[in-house]
């Protein structure tokens, strides 16, 4: 897996009313001349019952075209994708790269949500049940599947303009301060994430706060490859031959195509 082009996209919320992606087709470019491709979590609406049937069509879909491509998919969990197998994160270039959804950095997996704001007992209960997470990342990442499924979300979106997206974030208004709080220190969250459970690791690779971007905290690399939930920006990041390197996705009139590279790294 580690040989070959690996490609990092996250967040794709296949079948939510807030997604970009209307039609999977248009994902085949970012596909393309990839020998691997991962989904580092919330590929697909798992937990949200209105959406669930459409996006497992949809995530069908995507399986066929990476199929068509020979590409290899691998599918990390996210909060709202929880039930992947495996143990939530993929180490690359001899555990130099760790990629994860994002959710395990924070206490409370998404504080601005508002079943996690209105369910902080459940959170504490769960992490008394897990003391090992602390210092375990097997348990602490099966921990943050256990906050997504106790507590998933019960209001949904009303729609995707710029208008409906910012009265959701706004409503209650402390959500809106969490968010931002949230974006704020993303990057010491990543950092302090390695520092307990990767300390070799260069570079940490994440999703789910919807915040794309790349900064150096305290010698590591942190990357946010986005969401294309609006009003976000989905990213890519890619590996190949010893050079990570990131950037924008680009949205066409009828597909998405990998935008200008924004950042490169050695790792060889």
């Amino acid at each position: 897996m580690t040989n070959g082009r690996v490609r990092i996209f996250s967040d794709l919320h296949l079948g939510h009313r807030a997604s970009r992606i209307t039609r999977v087709e248009d994902l085949r470019p970012l596909i393309r001349g990839a020998d691997t491709v991962i989904f580092n979590g919330d590929t697909w609406q798992e937990l949200a019952r209105p959406w669930r049937e459409k996006s497992k069509e949809m995530l069908d879909e995507l399986r066929a075209i990476g199929a068509s491509e020979n590409c290899e998919m691998l599918f990390l969990p996210g909060n709202h994708d929880p039930g992947w197998d495996g143990p939530g994160y993929l180490e690359l270039a001899q555990g130099r790269i760790v990629i994860t959804h994002g959710d395990a950095l924070m206490l409370d997996s998404s504080p601005w949500k508002r079943e996690i704001m209105f369910g902080r007992k459940v959170v504490e209960e769960l992490w008394q049940n897990h003391p090992v997470a602390a210092t375990d990342v097997d348990t602490r990442l099966h921990l943050a599947r256990e906050i997504a499924r106790r507590l998933p979300s019960k209001q949904f979106p009303q729609g995707r303009s710029l208008i409906a997206r910012a009265w959701d974030a706004a409503t209650p208004p402390r959500r809106a301060l969490k968010m931002l709080d949230a974006w704020l220190y993303q990057g010491n969250h990543g950092a302090v994430f390695c520092e307990c459970y990767f300390p070799q690791t260069e570079a940490l690779i994440v999703g789910h706060l919807h915040h794309a971007g790349s900064w150096l905290v305290r010698g590591r690399r942190i990357i946010n490859t986005g969401t294309f939930v609006v009003p976000g920006t989905a990213c890519w990041a890619e590996l190949h031959q010893g050079f990570l390197s990131f950037g924008k996705i680009v949205p066409g009139t009828d597909s998405y195509q990998l935008g200008e590279r924004k950042g490169l790294w050695k790792f060889n």
